[in-house]
């Protein structure tokens, strides 16, 4: 039999067909969605479209998305303005107003097992609350973008997963309910909620016969797709650079670093989340005229350190830490060190820092690694793969690179058709370990210190010309 695991990024739709007994790939389709921080939902669904004929082998479907999208629909299933996605920070105002009305930054760990910032579906319909109040008015339910899509799929209502879910702001994942009263407080009123359907339940047919899993959200697909067991530690560069790890037990950190998300299995997913990852390496390489190919190789031919250069990398704002209006900073720049090769290692160097800094906070929550793997696009820079020990200060696993968010959504797939207590037994992906080179282990002390320096002492008020959105 065969499964097909949807992944609904940001930027594009990835789709997968896998054969259902040891996920073998079978055959795939991408289609690119419309660039920005707002995005209307049938523009997904065009997308996907494209892959209908693929789509119409599957026996059984699951979709996995971009997590804390905002999709407001009216009485009658309409939406009532585009989505606001995970990247849009117009709303930290409200974030921080939600946070101060509501008990603080402990009280928000606790009861929703994160703090919520301007990524967080909570703060968004705060803002339209504020800013929209007749769209606000007129939302009668809420959904993420994999419910919307589930939903066009056939599920026969609205219906989400707890990992998704968990990225609201406003269910619990210690609970394992949706909290109300915060969604009151941020619309106005109480809409309909998706229902929180079981991991491996089926939530509806698609039009061509297909079991229909629940899905989930894009991390937490992502994780599946990995085969994940506890201890085991994902950096993943993408669009957005995340560090997350599967635990027993639910996080709830009140410096609001770490997000306390559920799995798609039962368990947690405890995880960081930066705004700025792979777009730090496009935009190196774009400054520096050359392609990512180009920028790895130039980064490797400069010595660690970068000749005393030091990038904060925050070009779109920053979420951890959070600093939504923030830009980048290129610090120690002298007549020397002004090369290509300099700039391409100190922007390689950031976007490292800056993700060794998201599993020190793991680590903080008692997350203990028994390995760390390295995903995503800037994971195949050649300079990331063979920078990043150094940084993390320990060997590095590399999967072979692959859809892994569409994957684990396939997997879901599969597991829906068998009914077993736990997800099939796939095989795990193949992998090359990365140790440290000596002289990088040498430098990665001086270059950690040298980026702790620089993010302390740049201010954190909003420096964007005119301020930030509201």
């Amino acid at each position: 039999m065969l499964v097909a695991g949807i992944d609904s990024s940001t930027q594009s739709v990835k789709v997968l067909l896998c054969d259902a007994d040891d996920g073998t790939v079978v055959a795939s389709a991408a289609a690119p969605h419309p660039d920005g921080t707002e995005c209307p939902p049938g523009a997904w669904w065009d997308a996907l479209g494209k892959a209908r004929d693929l789509l119409e082998r599957a026996d059984a479907v699951a979709v996995a998305a971009q997590q804390h999208g905002m999709v407001a629909l009216d009485e009658d299933g309409k939406t009532v303005r585009p989505a606001l996605l995970w990247n849009d920070t117009r709303s930290a105002p409200q974030a921080r107003a939600l946070v101060e009305e509501l008990g603080g930054p402990g009280t928000w760990a606790e009861r929703a097992g994160s703090v919520p910032l301007a990524s967080f579906t909570v703060t968004k319909l705060r803002w339209m609350a504020e800013h929209e109040p007749e769209n606000a008015r007129r939302t009668a339910s809420v959904l993420l973008p994999h419910d919307w899509l589930t939903l066009r799929l056939g599920a026969s209502g609205p219906v989400t997963d707890r990992g998704d879910a968990s990225g609201t702001g406003y269910w619990s994942p210690a609970e394992g309910r949706y909290l109300p009263e915060l969604v009151r407080a941020a619309l106005g009123h109480e809409p309909v909620l998706p229902r929180v359907a079981g991991s491996a339940e089926t939530v509806g047919e698609t039009p061509w016969g297909a079991r229909l899993a629940p899905g989930t959200g894009d991390n937490m697909g992502a994780a599946l797709g990995l085969g994940l067991r506890e201890g085991d530690v994902v950096v993943s560069i993408g669009t957005s650079g995340t560090v997350f790890a599967v635990a027993s037990a639910p996080a709830a950190d009140p410096s609001g670093l770490v997000a306390g998300f559920a799995d798609a299995t039962g368990r947690f997913l405890p995880l960081v989340c930066t705004l700025n990852a792979a777009r730090v390496l496009t935009s190196a390489a774009a400054l520096t005229g050359t392609d990512l190919d180009g920028l790895a190789a130039r980064a490797l031919a400069a010595r660690p350190g970068a000749g005393g250069l030091t990038l904060l990398p925050y070009l779109d704002g920053e979420r951890t830490p959070d600093r939504p209006g923030a830009t980048g900073v290129l610090a120690g720049l002298t007549t020397a060190n002004a090369t290509p090769e300099n700039l391409a290692r100190a922007a390689v160097e950031a976007l490292l820092c800056s993700l060794a800094d998201a599993a020190g906070h793991l680590a903080a929550q008692g997350v203990r690694p028994r390995r760390v793997l390295l995903i995503g696009g800037g994971a195949r820079s050649a300079a990331v793969r063979a920078l990043a020990p150094s940084l993390f200060g320990t060997p590095v696993t590399v999967p072979e690179p692959a859809e892994y968010v569409a994957l684990g959504a396939a997997r879901q797939a599969a597991w829906a058709l068998a009914g077993t207590p736990e997800p099939p037994a796939w095989p795990d992906p193949p992998a090359t370990e990365h140790t440290a080179a000596d002289a990088d282990a040498a430098a990665a002390g001086e270059i950690r210190a040298r980026y702790a320096g620089l993010r302390d002492t740049t201010p954190t008020a909003d420096r964007r010309p005119g301020g930030p959105r509201e």
